[in-house]
């Protein structure tokens, strides 16, 4: 791929979604462990936090690098009062922990900001009751805060869907290993986000549990043993998984680069006056926001992979339509790339993003609407009308000021500063909520932009 202008070099941020898996595993373990390349954002001290009050230890050694002390398998509650774990505004803290705190001893208490009050956790908490747990809803029913009692969480087998939320499961199998041994299948109607699932499973066999994947033709076919690595397609009732009750191994362990939040500078290639590389990107990752190089490969950008990251030159983009339920966390990402695109862009099969840190569906299609976008809702997706030019310069510090919201919500700020290259100066209102994920975000987008 042949470029005239400098390309601009960026380093991925640590992958959010495996730094909470690596945490807790190795707070679950029996033993020491080191974690290098952590993510530190506000959601990973959630989550460490709350591990922390379960009776782990968690000591930060420098940048991205913590050691850990585990819990040998036993997450520990209180007994006179329950401990208090403050998720914040933190869903996969909440939907993870909820489960592994569940097969814990004693009591805790799972809470946050007030809009985590209002998104559900109900399906979660129905499978838990089943397995023994006590789990009593403080306020609005299915949704937290909550008091999960327990004395353990009980083995057999049980079902969860994945059409609200892949977090339920993950949650069910990070716990799986502390009880006698739990069967998970498949059930609902349709599977949202599965590529997360692989994550919890590249996890557990990171951390020596053992476990297997089976399917089967039919609802009423024999079960069989299949490799999760070759799955790409899992439908409700032709899907469990067997796992074994084990003990976390302690070890050395590192986080890899997150493809989500590359994915804001993967466009700004495509969008923007410069190449753009981002270094520290796995081109063989189970994430499934690797998908971002798929979709902006269909809108016609040109890139390159490399063995440690990926270069997208500026492009001429067109519309494409795209199914992105097993990448939803690209969705805003993809609504702004698709402004800048000649035609028409629809994204379907994400009607779960409107119980996200916002709803994902109306609020990138209001704020787009600003730059005179054209943008439809669907029950379950956008329709973006392309009309923004593409590959224009940065804005200087004297072109319009628009003011945008970021509704409190990390990837609704990030992307909607690629707007930027329209040649406006993006005003958003709330900016720091990048920490929520990507605290040094601003710093590595003035690269971009310069």
């Amino acid at each position: 791929m042949e470029t005239k202008r400098e390309t601009v070099i960026v380093a991925a941020p640590p992958s959010k979604s495996v730094s909470h898996r690596m945490l807790i595993g190795a707070a679950l373990a029996a033993g020491d462990s080191v974690v290098e390349h952590v993510l530190e954002s506000r959601d990973i001290e959630r989550t460490a936090d709350i591990l922390r009050a379960a009776g782990a230890r968690i000591e930060r050694q420098g940048d991205g690098r913590f050691a850990v002390s585990g819990v040998a398998g036993t997450p520990a509650g209180g007994f006179d009062a329950p401990v208090s774990c403050d998720v914040h505004e933190s869903g996969t803290t909440c939907r993870l922990l909820t489960a592994v705190l569940a097969a814990g001893k004693g009591q805790f208490r799972i809470h946050g900001a007030p809009r985590m009050h209002e998104r559900p956790i109900g399906e979660l908490v129905d499978v838990l009751r089943g397995r023994g747990v006590r789990v009593t809803y403080e306020g609005r029913e299915a949704c937290p805060p909550l008091l999960v009692d327990s004395d353990g969480m009980s083995g057999g087998s049980t079902a969860i869907g994945l059409g609200e939320s892949s977090q339920y499961l993950s949650g069910l199998l990070l716990a799986a290993p502390l009880t006698s041994g739990l069967t998970i299948e498949v059930s609902g109607d349709k599977v949202v986000s599965w590529p997360y699932v692989a994550l919890t499973l590249q996890a557990l066999e990171d951390f020596g549990i053992g476990f297997r994947v089976e399917t089967r033709e039919t609802p009423r076919g024999t079960w069989q043993a299949d490799d999760w690595r070759m799955l790409r397609e899992v439908r409700p009732g032709l899907v469990r998984f067997v796992v074994s009750p084990g003990v976390y191994r302690a070890g050395n362990y590192r986080v890899e680069g997150d493809w989500s939040n590359a994915s804001y500078f993967l466009a700004a290639g495509a969008v923007g006056p410069r190449p753009v590389r981002v270094a520290g990107l796995r081109v063989d990752s189970l994430q499934g926001d690797r998908a971002m190089l798929d979709i902006l490969g269909r809108m016609g950008a040109r890139f390159e992979r490399a063995d440690n990251g990926v270069v997208v030159a500026p492009s001429s983009l067109t519309g494409v339509e795209v199914d992105m339920g097993h990448c939803p966390d690209l969705v805003p990402t993809v609504a702004a790339t698709a402004a800048f695109a000649q035609g028409v862009t629809t994204i379907r099969n994400v009607a779960h993003l409107r119980i996200k840190e916002c709803d994902r569906l109306s609020a990138p299609a209001a704020e787009l609407r600003k730059a005179g976008v054209r943008v439809e809702e669907l029950d379950d997706g956008l329709v973006v009308h392309g009309s923004l030019r593409s590959g224009g310069p940065a804005p200087a510090i004297d072109e319009k000021v628009m003011p945008f919201l970021s509704y409190g919500d990390h990837r609704m700020a990030m992307s909607l500063a690629l707007l930027g290259f329209a040649g406006v100066q993006v005003a958003l209102d709330d900016p720091a909520c990048v920490a929520k994920s990507f605290p040094h975000f601003w710093n590595e987008w003035e690269k971009v932009r310069a």
